[in-house]
């Protein structure tokens, strides 16, 4: 017989309990939009393109459709397309490969830190002596759940080389490196505000930040159709548009994305004190480094065996990823650096897993979040 479910369940992330938390503000927003009869590209964007630009720290931040679209903008922005070449990370989401897929260019993968599961400078290095055919044109690092990638050491090889830079800013929103936010390091940077993001959206949407304002315009211009003048496409463009609705939703949250953060990162302290005597991986905070926790992602050599006991439990996980992008059938035909030297990327895939965080996660959820885990390790 199969293990009754449990009475109790702790959600692995609870977009529904952000949404509550600013209910009455994000209601009248809502109603403020209806009520306009104005819902594509209108005040509301604006205004949150200014207020999202001045929080990064960035002259520019032009809204879009979803954080893929983002990507893709960014990228041929900066004049990525067929026959370029694009070096990124094979563990993050797919997306980041999607994305540069979309634009004609090629992945070249590198290897990850095993402490940050952030591109690896000394892999990046590798990759850029021994680039394979095409032209190398842009480097895309990603700020995996929340935790900042080196970003002076990923500049300083991208400049040696002549290639364009593009954060992959997803899970970092609010995330800083010295005295500088996650999207304010590049030539340009991609947020998502999917919902389950520090900053999520009752929907899809995207922003492209920089502070290169010809850049901008370029996006600007790519996000419709390649226009200057309405209707008159100068560029080969696409149609992905922050719609009203999502915009005025996330004006409001901005206004508390700091203050979530700092819920996420007492979380995830106390996470890292209750299980400091567990044969757990933790996660590593590097100097300088703020990571702002999209996940709290342990390692353990039975996270299969692990998972399938908290679920018992009524303790949700995730795992984010299990499958190197390089690996996955869609991905495996185009240039990429051999299996052997993605190595600790293929290992940790098999060993994460990320527990329940979410800024309203109560104190007495995360003890029975440990007590699970013990109780694994005793068992």
């Amino acid at each position: 017989m199969s293990p009754s479910a449990p009475e109790k369940v702790i959600p692995q992330n609870d977009p529904k309990a952000d949404y509550l938390a600013h209910k009455p503000e994000i209601d009248a927003a809502i109603r403020g939009v209806l009520e306009s009869g104005s819902y594509i590209l209108g005040r509301e964007v604006e205004a949150f393109e200014k207020e999202f630009a001045a929080y990064v720290g960035v002259r520019r931040a032009v809204g879009a459709g979803n954080g893929t679209d983002a990507l893709e903008l960014a990228l041929r922005a900066v004049g990525v397309g067929p026959g370029d070449l694009v070096f990124t990370v094979s563990h993050t989401a797919v997306a980041t490969v999607a994305a540069v897929e979309l634009t004609g260019a090629a992945p070249v993968f590198v290897d990850i830190d095993p402490d940050t599961y952030t591109m690896d400078p000394e892999s990046l290095a590798t990759a850029l002596a021994h680039a394979p055919h095409g032209r190398p044109k842009a480097v895309l690092p990603v700020h995996l759940y929340g935790q900042p990638a080196d970003m002076q050491a990923i500049l300083g090889l991208a400049r040696r080389h002549g290639l364009k830079v593009i954060e992959d800013c997803a899970q970092s929103h609010g995330a800083t490196l010295g005295d500088r936010m996650t999207g304010g390091w590049g030539d340009a940077a991609a947020f998502s505000f999917y919902p389950t993001k520090n900053l999520g959206a009752l929907g899809d949407g995207g922003m492209v930040t920089t502070s290169d304002v010809a850049l901008a315009e370029r996006v600007r211009s790519l996000r419709e159709y390649g226009w200057k003048k309405q209707r008159i496409s100068d560029l080969p463009g696409m149609n992905s548009r922050l719609d009203e609705l999502q915009a005025a939703v996330l004006r409001v949250k901005l206004r508390y994305l700091d203050g979530e953060n700092k819920k996420r990162r007492k979380i995830a302290a106390e996470y890292s004190k209750c299980l400091a005597d567990s044969s757990l991986r933790l996660p590593v905070e590097t100097p300088g480094s703020v990571p702002v926790y999209h996940q709290y992602v342990v390692r353990s050599g039975k996270r299969d065996l692990l998972k399938e006991h908290l679920g018992t439990l009524g303790v949700e996980t995730a795992v984010h990823y299990p499958v190197p992008v390089h690996m996955q059938p869609a991905y495996k035909r185009g240039p990429r650096i051999p299996p052997g030297k993605l190595a600790v990327t293929e290992r940790v895939c098999l060993e994460v897993l990320s527990l329940p965080m979410f800024p309203e996660l109560t104190e007495g959820a995360l003890r029975e979040v440990c007590e699970a885990i013990r109780s694994f390790r005793e068992r």
